[in-house]
């Protein structure tokens, strides 16, 4: 198994989720770490949610993320 890295954390599931599909569309695998439910309306907590890749990934990860944001 190869070693992931967190590239991000969320207190919304709902968010993390989201940047998990921006991933994920790029072509970087990307797991949720701490989210409860599939359900993400039924998990709003101050939990924190991490968004985590294989460390191969992380640069490139980063800068997607980062490209995201200043979208916004």
């Amino acid at each position: 198994m190869e070693e992931l890295k967190t590239v991000a954390n969320f207190a919304d599931p709902m968010r993390a989720s989201i940047a998990q599909g921006l991933l994920e569309s790029s072509g970087i695998k990307a797991e949720v770490f701490g989210a409860v439910s599939p359900y993400p309306s039924l998990n709003m907590s101050e939990q924190d949610i991490s968004l985590k890749v294989n460390a191969a990934d992380y640069e490139s990860a980063l800068s997607i993320l980062a490209a995201s944001d200043k979208a916004e």
